[in-house]
């Protein structure tokens, strides 16, 4: 039984395929469900994956299979529609939709402590979506280890994506490197002259440092999970 946000988004997705031929914007999907952010749709994404309705096809640009409907939706009947971005001819019956998807390097493993040598090297690639990165600036990714973040929805194992810059916002989520031999994955907090880094795990202290100690290397836009 899907939940009623899971049954929302399939519905709009499934109209907007079949009214218009391509499929709803991450931001578009965030608007019509009422969601603060995209990483809610792509929970309830897996979700659908892992229940049997939709299905995302490797290597193809985050294309995404419809695989059935429930039955209160089939009415006269169902195809399977697939939506991707690297097909020239669709198969019969199919609906070929671009959607913009990029390969970030992977740059290692962070978590608090962990030494800046662990994320200076490029492991593999991650595909994520266009929607997700800004429009300008270099990103990169991360994996996520250790629980310190995880009251912000960040759980080991994660993939984080960043983009690289060298400041940030009083409570935007950075990779701080302190002192040149550490980074750190936190929330981060201007006080005066200071800067404190804040774990969003009560476990876990809240360290505070002189600016000159702490440098930005990035801020999070998005998470990817697999379940």
């Amino acid at each position: 039984m899907l939940t009623k946000k899971q049954l929302d988004l399939l519905k709009f997705i499934h109209k907007r395929v079949q009214t218009e031929g391509v499929p709803p914007s991450f931001d578009e999907m965030k608007e019509a469900l009422d969601l603060r952010s995209k990483s809610g749709i792509h929970r309830l994404i897996t979700a659908l994956e892992e229940r049997g309705f939709l299905r995302r096809l490797a290597h193809r640009a985050r294309a995404i299979e419809i695989i059935k409907l429930p039955d209160a939706m089939e009415g006269g009947g169902f195809r399977p529609t697939v939506i991707e971005g690297d097909r020239t001819d669709p198969p019969a019956g199919m609906i070929d939709v671009k959607i913009d998807a990029y390969d970030i390097p992977v740059m290692g493993k962070i978590a608090a402590g962990t030494p800046i040598e662990a994320i200076q090297h490029v492991s593999n690639n991650v595909a994520v979506p266009g929607s997700m990165l800004n429009t300008s600036g270099r990103h990169y990714a991360l994996e996520v280890k250790g629980d310190s973040m995880i009251e912000a929805g960040i759980n080991s194992g994660d993939i984080v994506i960043i983009h690289e810059q060298p400041d940030a916002n009083s409570g935007d989520i950075v990779v701080a490197l302190i002192e040149g031999q550490e980074a750190t994955l936190k929330t981060l907090r201007r006080k005066g002259s200071s800067i404190a880094l804040e774990a969003a795990n009560p476990a876990y202290e809240t360290r505070v440092y002189r600016d000159g100690q702490v440098k930005v290397q990035g801020k999070l836009v998005g998470l990817i999970r697999t379940y």
